[in-house]
């Protein structure tokens, strides 16, 4: 608990307006390193410098930067594992890390030793500044120590390149060859043996090219389990037989391998997880070369999987063989359990895809580690039922860099950071301003300041859409004209749809930012949209495009319903659809899914739930895929850790235990459980103002639901009715409303009425165990 407390306390801090982005910072530290020519890549610099402390400081925060990663020692003692984040804050800035250094300090000499890791060239996820350098400033008390000429550094002698099959080009990362024969091991410690120490260049203080200006991490440091045995340690050989070791991990998570062996030198040892050619391409492995007799070694370069395969020549002998688990520095709170266990796996298995899929972004972690913009905003949803206020960060920092990365015509694209890719994805960049974008996130945060932030960006893409003569928006094939993976798509209903939705979206935003000018304009289109994708596109049996000479697409039935551009009255024809096509990606289904609770059938959508998720419940790989099939049998490279697959995890929080805001920032919120065919649910959903709990339970005859209503919220809570009716509900052991009679007087609850569904109830925050009877 006082982990969430605090991390909450943070988003707390956000939400009020203060500063959480780009804050000024007079650097006095210089930009430091060794020249090298423009084309040099995979380049590893070790730095070193000794200070004196006299007085130790109870804090020290020491800011750091680089091109592209860092790992630091104070002493002898690792203080980061993979500092820094990827490139950039926009197309031009860097960020730097801000990490306390005081724990690590002694009285009198410290040794201060950084290793660099510099890439020298663009990804999908990251911008090369083309300069490998140093910056490090930290003041203790009085003093401050600071990167300049008189630190030392030199190339790190064992690292080199690997030859082929490299990592795909849509990431920057190399694989990681180290030659363990001309290492240098007691470096960190300010000893290179005969190597000399060579001066450093100062390229200047920032904000100076190429880094330009600095922005401070807006995400935490990783999360660093330390060195860690495996699932199977016991049964792992002492000694190689030259057949590759496959040592098990406990879920696929974001690993980096050790091991400990006792070998000849020049031995070459493979290291990859099985992971290694997720999403069709190749991703990243290590090569270890030995040297003479007994040696550690621990590759930098991270990957994920369920199990690392070593790949040791014949005779060596193996002491030792863990990993470290280094993730997004989030923990888990929310919770989902139901009396159906595919539910629980599916909830478990989203949530380990979710896990996977956050780092230096909210990404896919296989071929690309880039964050593809409609893929965040299913994660989105995901985050905010499920992590802690460190989760909220990553959200934050996703909306920055959509809106920072605008182009100067007013396109968006994503992924972003990126320096090879710069292509308009229009489906997607409407999913991501609107209803379900950054939308969503103030709905679920009341953060004002990111919406006052990005609305400008919001309203200058919006201006890029035109309306045809029908008076529906004109088909915008951008960059990429892509709408889901899969056939029979129905381009103009999706479109139409996510153009409303972004409508939805600016209308908020205009509201809340004072742009109230705006508004007539956004809701002229809304109702221009809804008008006449009624008119044109319904039949009388489902919306279908006349352009649309293919079966009738349920991603845009689904959307119909979800961006509220279907009436209850075509209800039941769209859920015959929606019970017989099938033709969405999982990309598309969350939207689908959604639309059966919207329209009040939670036994169709999980039915439908159950129908398309069978594979990858039932799979014993521990994360979901990108598509139905793994490989060959998915879409777009067939990862089987895709982040848009777990729709599933928001929709049991939103709508089978009923969980949502009314007012942003759960001031107010709903309880309206959909339960479909299930009978118990136990649900914890965090938010800022503190954990939401239900607890659910049905039999014949009665029905029980325990709320924990937070401190400063209101709720808003419906109690199901049994299919018999109901004679008598109590709270707490008292009556509080019998069929028929009127209402007992009660401080904290007020009776709102009912309907065919629910008994409504305004309930202030408190415990409360509601028992709903028949007899």
């Amino acid at each position: 608990m006082r982990y969430f407390t605090k991390s909450f306390r943070c988003i707390a801090m956000l939400l009020i307006g203060l500063p959480a982005f780009g804050q000024h910072v007079n650097w006095q530290a210089a930009w430091i390193g060794f020249p090298h020519a423009a084309a040099d890549t995979n380049i590893w610099t070790a730095y070193y410098k000794t200070y004196a402390i006299e007085n130790l400081p109870k804090t020290a925060y020491a800011k750091i930067a680089t091109d592209s990663k860092y790992w630091l020692w104070i002493n002898g003692e690792l203080v980061v594992f993979e500092g820094q984040l990827k490139r950039g804050p926009n197309p031009r800035d860097t960020y730097y890390d801000e990490v306390d250094v005081a724990p690590y300090l002694t009285k009198g000499e410290n040794t201060i030793a950084v290793l660099t890791w510099y890439w020298g060239r663009d990804g999908f996820n990251h911008k090369n500044s083309g300069k490998s350098a140093l910056l490090f400033e930290a003041v203790l008390g009085g003093a401050t120590i600071r990167s300049d000429t008189t630190w030392k550094a030199i190339r790190h002698p064992a690292f080199g390149h690997t030859g082929p099959p490299l990592p795909n080009y849509r990431l920057p990362e190399f694989n990681i060859h180290f030659d363990a024969r001309n290492d240098v091991p007691d470096w960190r410690l300010g000893d290179v043996g005969g190597k000399a120490w060579q001066p450093v260049v100062s390229y200047g203080s920032p904000p100076i090219a190429p880094w330009n200006k600095l922005e401070k991490r807006p995400i935490p440091m990783w999360y660093d389990s330390g060195l860690v045995a495996y699932e199977n340690e016991a049964e792992l050989r002492r000694t190689s037989d030259g057949d590759t070791v496959i040592a098990k991990l406990p879920r696929n998570i974001s690993i980096t391998p050790y091991l400990k062996i006792d070998a000849p030198a020049g031995l070459k040892i493979d290291i990859r997880t099985d992971n290694y050619k997720g999403g069709s391409e190749f991703n990243v492995r290590t090569e270890y070369i030995t040297k003479e007799g007994v040696q550690d070694f621990e590759t930098f370069g991270y990957m994920n999987g369920h199990e690392v395969r070593y790949a040791i020549p014949k005779g060596v002998n193996i002491l030792e063989l863990k990993y470290r688990e280094t993730r997004y520095n989030t923990e888990r709170l929310g919770v989902f359990k139901a009396d159906d266990p595919f539910l629980n796996t599916l909830w478990e298995k989203s949530y380990n895809t979710l896990n996977v899929n956050l780092r230096d972004a909210i990404q896919d972690p296989d071929r690309e580690r880039a964050q593809w913009w409609g893929d965040a905003v299913i994660l989105l949803g995901e985050i905010l039922y499920a992590c802690d206020g460190n989760g909220h960060l990553a959200i934050q920092k996703a909306i920055r860099n959509l809106v920072d990365w605008q182009k100067a015509d007013g396109v968006l694209y994503s992924p972003v950071p990126a320096g090879n890719w710069d292509r308009e994805l229009p489906a997607q960049m409407l999913a991501s301003i609107g209803k379900y974008g950054f939308w969503n996130y103030f709905r679920y945060t009341a953060d004002t300041a990111t919406m006052r932030y990005v609305y400008p960006a919001v309203k200058r893409y919006l201006k890029l859409w035109k309306f045809g003569e029908d008076g529906l928006v004109i088909h915008r094939p951008g960059g990429w004209d892509w709408m889901d993976w899969g056939e029979d798509i129905d381009t103009p209903l999706i479109e139409n749809a996510w153009y409303y939705m972004a409508l939805e979206g600016a209308i908020g935003m205009a509201e809340l930012t004072g742009n109230q000018a705006d508004i007539p304009s956004y809701r002229a289109a809304s109702e221009s949209i809804k008008t006449n994708f009624n008119r044109r596109f319904w039949t009388g049996a489902a919306y279908k495009s006349p352009s649309n000479t293919s079966v009738i697409d349920d991603r845009g039935n689904g959307l119909a319903v979800v961006a509220g551009l279907a009436d209850s009255t075509k209800y039941g024809a769209i859920k015959k659809v929606l019970e017989t096509e099938f033709h969405a990606s999982p990309y598309m289904e969350k939207y689908i899914l959604e639309a059966f609770f919207i329209m009040g059938d939670a036994k169709g959508g999980l039915e439908r739930m159950k129908t398309r998720y069978t594979n990858m419940v039932e799979s014993p790989l521990t994360t979901l895929w990108e598509g139905w099939g793994v490989g060959s049998a998915g879409y777009g490279g067939g990862s089987y850790n895709h982040g848009w697959s777990g729709g599933p995890l928001t929709l049991m929080h939103q709508y089978v235990a009923g969980i949502a805001p009314e007012r942003p920032g759960f001031e107010t919120f709903s309880i309206l459980p959909q339960l479909g065919t299930l009978d118990e649910i136990y649900c914890i959903t965090p938010t800022a103002k503190g954990n939401i709990t239900v607890e659910l339970k049905r039999t014949e005859d009665n029905l029980s639901l325990s709320a924990v209503v937070p401190t400063r919220t209101t709720a808003r809570i419906g109690i199901p009715k049994l299919k018999t009716g109901w004679s008598t509900i109590t709270v707490n052991g008292d009556v509080l409303l019998e069929k028929g009679g009127k209402p007992r007087d009660h401080p904290s609850i007020s009776h709102l009425g009912e309907d065919e569904t629910y008994c409504y109830f305004d309930v202030k925050a408190g415990a409360w165990s509601f028992i709903l009877l028949d007899h």
